[in-house]
């Protein structure tokens, strides 16, 4: 059968599924380009007069390492579970924190260039952090014993996941992948929030304000959300 247009019909077949994937990584890489870019030039433009470049070990300068890191460790997730979950609802939950957090590390990223500082911190993470954290009394800051431990690579960053979480996330399938997922990204969020209500209460930075109230608003969304859809499939938040 032939359109108007001289086309073949029966020729005519459905996006290969490379290519979706495709467009979904080029959209995602032009989110962090976008967000880098808005890093630098917010920066410039809510810090008037211009503020005096943070210095190493600052709460913005070690906010900016350390959350890039910790958002990296949520979109390598949230790919994971775009690329095998089956419920329509946990790949739009994975697509959103893709592209929020790339987002936010664009930014973040940004400042770090803007400032000449590496993107990484040298020595443990977290030395920025000098004072107590909201809900962990126990861990005096920077001198803090980390909210967890990843056998393979010292301390980890409150929330993180180990190497042997994310191995049994691998291996997991249908609604234990879910589950797992959920749980983990659960626990992610709660340990950024803290982290991110640390950084507002001691940086007096306009532009870092305004991130954090970014990623409480959109963590804060999406922890409620995950409570839900946990309560859904009959499963509970990881244990404290």
């Amino acid at each position: 059968m032939t359109s108007e247009a001289g086309l073949d019909t029966d020729e005519v077949t459905e996006q290969p599924t490379w290519s979706r994937w495709v467009i979904i990584g080029g959209t995602l890489l032009a989110v962090l380009l976008i967000g880098g870019t808005a890093g630098m030039f917010l920066t410039r433009a809510v810090d008037d007069p211009p503020a005096a470049t943070p210095a190493a070990g600052s709460v913005e300068v070690g906010f900016a390492q350390d959350m890039s890191t910790h958002h990296l460790q949520a979109v390598t997730m949230a790919g994971i579970a775009r690329d095998r979950t089956t419920d329509p609802e946990i790949k739009q939950l994975s697509f959103d924190i893709e592209r929020t957090q790339l987002e936010q590390v664009g930014r973040m990223k940004g400042w770090l260039m803007l400032w000449d500082r590496p993107e990484q911190p040298i020595g443990a993470p977290m030395q920025w952090m000098t004072e107590p954290m909201q809900g962990h009394s126990d861990m005096p800051g920077m001198s803090m014993a980390p909210a967890s431990v990843n056998p393979a690579g010292g301390p980890l960053m409150p929330g993180m996941a180990t190497d042997e979480d994310l191995k049994k996330l691998r291996s997991l399938s249908g609604r234990d992948f879910d589950v797992f997922f959920l749980q983990l990204m659960l626990r992610h969020h709660q340990g950024g929030t803290s982290m991110a209500e640390y950084a507002a209460a001691h940086s007096t930075l306009p532009a870092l304000k305004a991130l954090v109230n970014s990623i409480l608003a959109s963590q804060g969304a999406e922890m409620d959300q995950i409570k839900l859809m946990l309560s859904g499939r009959g499963a509970q938040p990881l244990p404290a």
